[in-house]
């Protein structure tokens, strides 16, 4: 069977599997950016604080997925748990590394005009810091997407969703028919995935990021 058929033939499934591969990546982004940013939030004022941070979340990515969901399978069991818990974790470093990065690069005496018109320091975070640190902490999403997506294939391995299960499907069967099928439709998938996802980021980035902010 070509390659071509086996798609024709199993579509159906493939798309169902695609569909809660990017769930999965999706949910954990949307937890793993609100996590990200608040310890940014917390830490970019105090250099010692911000590096702590940076040099956690680097160590998290360290851990080798395989091995990150092997340890968590003990502890939350089979499925959907050790999947989010892993993909959210590996998400952070690049969302808190940007959104330090980002909150430091804001222009001291624009934050010092909004201290001089009253500004709370609460408010001056949501509308001034924030807004002008989101190029690059959008940049930091993108990045963790790409990786999550990679590193979503090996959710399998605990029973997780997505596409990570044909690929593990092809491997398990090395040799037979439609092995080499298998592990190809779930590369391309993903791969797929990925420019789709960074395609809505671009798209995200263009509807809020102003035109000043981008020259």
């Amino acid at each position: 069977m070509s390659f071509w058929e086996y798609l024709g033939n199993r579509h159906q499934q493939l798309f169902a599997d695609a569909l809660q591969h990017a769930s999965a990546v999706l949910q954990c982004m949307v937890v793993a950016t609100v996590i990200g940013v608040l310890i940014g939030v917390v830490t970019y004022r105090s250099e010692w604080a911000g590096n702590f941070a940076t040099l956690t979340t680097s160590g998290i990515l360290t851990i080798p997925s395989l091995a990150m969901i092997g340890l968590l399978i003990p502890i939350v069991g089979l499925g959907v748990a050790p999947t989010v818990i892993a993909l959210t974790l590996y998400g952070l470093l690049p969302i808190v590394r940007n959104s330090i990065v980002g909150l430091r690069g804001v222009d001291p005496s624009l934050v010092d005009a909004a201290k001089g018109i009253g500004m709370s320091r609460l408010t001056r975070l949501l509308k001034v810091e924030l807004p002008l640190a989101w190029p690059p902490i959008l940049t930091g999403i993108r990045v963790a997407t790409q990786m999550l997506m990679g590193i979503a294939a090996i959710a399998a391995y605990a029973s997780g969703p997505g596409l990570g299960n044909v690929i593990f499907r092809g491997l398990a069967s090395l040799g037979s028919a439609n092995a080499l099928n298998q592990v190809l439709a779930g590369t391309v998938g993903i791969i797929i995935l990925a420019l789709l996802f960074d395609a809505a980021y671009v798209l995200i980035g263009r509807l809020t990021i102003s035109r000043g902010i981008r020259a």
